[in-house]
């Protein structure tokens, strides 16, 4: 830009406006420009050089001086002059001149400032509002579109307003809003809001058809620096004839769904979330005030959570509260905190804001889209895959994926990493309500079994590929499942097991509560590999009081005994030997009165393991004696091998360690042959044991046997075995004398087994202190 094109513009400018010479010097906080009178000419030529100078680095005051001076020397034609409105230039005119107008920009209309204001109480958005500034910046040189989507009630409209209302200064052609309203009962025509957008400009006669608006709109937005907010957008095709021409010009449409037909416009897309649980508090705290706040601190963040931080929730709770400033925000907490509740408790005097924005969401939907969604809101679990989805809405794979893509789209799902999802409490409380409403009871049963039956069947494959030699027992399903994951090998089958442990627990308490008690205690055996191999104490010990009990009320002694017996062990893994004692005890009376000595000899290894665990050596071998001769008898070569690691692990107790080299090795070798690795592991842990006991003291042979122990853990993925080869191994290096070898064992062991048993670690750090003691 030279010294002399600016001067023309603002010797333009100062003629037109002052009011635009106002906004001019107001681009410019800070720089004195002054305010010389039109006909000074000297003074507009200093002026004019202190703008060419400052507008060398700010382009922003270029543009708006090209747009006033555009609009200002309009109708003075000259060689360069740009020529608007109605126009008829000839040497000679006869007869009438019958003129008709699209329209006519008056240049007297003030410039459009239409953006809502922002919110006053605004908070934890510091991330988006970056996110914004860098589309923007990205995108200057080609016309900024972004797209702002979220689901409802996330705070988009105040996010996008807080923007732009910052941003109002870059674009001195005017900012224009229109809410289309896309989820409302009447989304609005993109025709109407055309009309209004132009009419802001001054056109005062807009064609009737959409495409002769558009072209109109296009050829009086070419020039400008404009910013438009589109708020509630529905779709592309309502968004694109409303889209302004100037590659100065900055678009953000607000929307629930994604609008990623949008991208063939050049649009940049944001995704926003609901507020963090300190943000979420901080909003509540402008509302109701510090004080208040902070003599319920607990309540306040209590009510937080449960809005779950969507900033719509959090200011009608925010509402209803500040109108009874006697009742303690408790009250409200409560009554959220019961179940579907919480979309009532969330009624400011009758306004109905959380529902109601989420039932024009889901009215939108298509109809097979809606039940979809209705049928999520019933799901037992709070995350969930495309599997689940198949499973509850009775959907083949492919058909499941593609109603997530819709649900994703409209942001009533949200996506959290691959093949993972979930809905917002508030939205998974909505769906379940429009369940309710909308689902006969006889179909919101079959919803819940199907998914029940979708788990059960997992977990059994699950278990059939981790377990092989274990018996297998009974299934009933009542929907066979269509579709179940195939899994790779025993380490994906176990982490399937291990990631869906909650939500298995979820469906054994749900099927108990249901009255499906085949259900639920067959469901706690396919959770038997878990178990074992990663410990889960509580898990364990709850699943089998749940599942013992289903299995009685079931009728099935199949299902009894096995409960017995798995319960059992849980129970002296925890250390408490008189529950296990208990347990066993009535699996053997149990299997004597049936004549199931398989079954007897499994429940007398449990009441041999409960005695060893408890230091009663002599009791324990007799009954592992007891247990060895049944397995031998009715040729359970698995099963016998098993009695032999124990009978071997008591000689090494006992201090005979060339016995226990003896049974050890001889177990191993039949645990191969089954094969069943991970019991034989466990018989060469032991057996490395042996070889570093007093008597024999082979440090390198139970080192060896030790560590190659730990490798097989570890490819069995039995995360407590890893954590107790490591421990022996520390102990084994004390015993040669290497406390420096045997601390970062114990260290590496502590590491593993802190998340999964207190008891070990408190072990692991008396053993470190003992250590560091010496």
């Amino acid at each position: 830009m030279d010294e002399l094109t600016v001067e023309e513009m603002t010797v333009a400018v100062l003629r037109a406006d002052e009011a635009a010479w106002r906004v001019l010097a107001g681009l410019l906080p800070g720089e004195d420009i002054g305010s010389p009178a039109p006909d000074d000419a000297a003074a507009v030529r200093i002026v004019a050089h202190r703008l060419a100078r400052i507008a060398a680095s700010r382009p922003e005051l270029g543009a708006a001086l090209r747009q006033w001076a555009a609009v200002s020397t309009a109708n003075i034609i000259t060689g360069g002059a740009r020529v608007v409105g109605t126009t008829v230039q000839a040497r000679d005119i006869s007869g009438g001149i019958h003129v008709h107008e699209y329209g006519h920009h008056d240049s007297r209309l003030p410039v459009p400032r239409q953006l809502i204001p922002a919110p006053a109480h605004f908070t934890g958005r510091e991330a988006d509002l970056a996110a914004l500034d860098g589309l923007r910046a990205a995108q200057r040189d080609t016309g900024v579109r972004i797209v702002v989507s979220g689901t409802a009630g996330v705070g988009k409209t105040a996010l996008v307003s807080r923007w732009l209302g910052g941003l109002a200064p870059m674009y001195p052609g005017g900012q224009l809003y229109a809410d289309l309203q896309g989820f409302g009962d009447d989304p609005a025509d993109p025709g109407v809001v055309l009309g209004r957008f132009l009419r802001a400009f001054g056109v005062d006669h807009v064609p009737i058809a959409l495409a002769e608006q558009t072209a109109l709109w296009r050829t009086v937005t070419a020039d400008l620096r404009i910013a438009v907010m589109l708020d509630n957008a529905y779709s592309a095709a309502q968004v694109r004839p409303l889209l302004p021409a100037s590659p100065a010009a900055l678009a953000v449409m607000t929307s629930r769904r994604r609008l990623p037909a949008l991208g063939l416009d050049g649009a940049a897309f944001h995704q926003i979330g609901v507020l963090r649980s300190e943000d979420a508090v901080e909003l509540l705290t402008h509302r109701l005030g510090r004080e208040r706040v902070a003599s319920e601190r607990e309540a306040v963040q209590g009510l937080a959570r449960l809005c779950g931080g969507l900033p719509l929730a959090l200011c009608v709770a925010a509402a209803r509260m500040a109108a009874r400033p006697r009742q303690p925000l408790a009250v409200l907490t409560g009554a959220m905190s019961s179940d579907h509740d919480r979309l009532d408790a969330l009624d400011a005097g009758g306004d109905r804001a959380v529902r109601t924005a989420l039932d024009d969401s889901y009215a939108a939907l298509p109809p097979d889209v809606a039940r979809g969604y209705r049928q999520l809101g019933l799901l037992v679990v709070p995350e969930f895959g495309p599997d689940h989805v198949a499973a509850a809405c009775d959907l083949t794979p492919g058909g499941a994926v593609r109603l997530l893509d819709e649900l994703v789209d409209v942001n009533l799902v949200e996506e959290l990493g691959h093949d993972r999802f979930r809905l917002h409490d508030l939205i998974r409380d909505h769906a379940a309500l429009r369940a309710a409403e909308d689902e006969q009871p006889d179909a919101r049963r079959a919803v819940v079994r199907r998914v029940l039956d979708w788990y059960l069947a997992t977990a059994t494959a699950a278990r059939r590929l981790l377990s092989p030699t274990h018996r297998q027992l009974r299934r009933d399903y009542v929907f066979p499942p269509g579709h179940v994951p195939a899994f790779a090998d025993e380490a994906t089958a176990l982490m399937w097991l291990d990631t869906e442990q909650i939500h298995l627990m979820a469906a054994i308490r749900l099927a108990a509560e249901r009255g499906w008690d085949a259900t639920a205690w067959q469901l706690v055996d396919s959770m038997q590999p878990l178990f074992l191999r990663r410990r889960p104490y509580d898990l364990w010990t709850e699943a089998h009081r749940i599942g013992l009990a289903a299995a009685e009320r079931a009728g099935h002694p199949e299902g009894v005994s096995r409960m017995l017996t798995t319960g059992g062990s849980g129970f002296y893994n925890v250390g408490d030997y008189d529950e296990a004692i208990a347990w066993f005890t009535r699996a053997l009376e149990g299997a004597r009165r049936d004549g199931d000595l398989r079954a007897q000899a499994q429940a007398l290894h449990g009441l041999g393991q409960s005695h060893r665990l408890a230091g009663r050596l002599e009791q324990a071998a007799r009954l592992f004696r007891q247990a060895l001769d049944l397995r031998e008898t009715i040729g359970y070569a698995r099963g016998a091998a098993l009695s032999r690691l124990c009978l071997g692990d008591v000689a090494l107790a006992s201090g005979d360690a060339a016995g226990a080299v003896d049974l050890l090795t001889r177990a191993r070798a039949a645990l191969l042959a089954v094969p069943d690795p991970y019991d034989a592991a466990r018989a060469l842990a032991f057996l490395g044991l042996a070889h570093a006991a007093e008597g024999i003291r082979d440090f390198p042979a139970a080192e060896a046997c030790l560590r190659q122990a730990l490798a097989e853990f570890v490819r069995t993925g039995s995360v407590h075995w890893q954590a107790h080869a490591m421990e022996m191994l520390g102990g084994t290096a004390a015993d040669r004398g290497d406390p420096g070898e045997a601390r970062d064992w114990y260290e590496q062991s502590l590491a593993l087994y802190t998340p999964l048993s207190p008891t070990d670690a408190g072990r692991l750090e008396d053993r470190l202190r003992s250590l560091n003691r010496s």
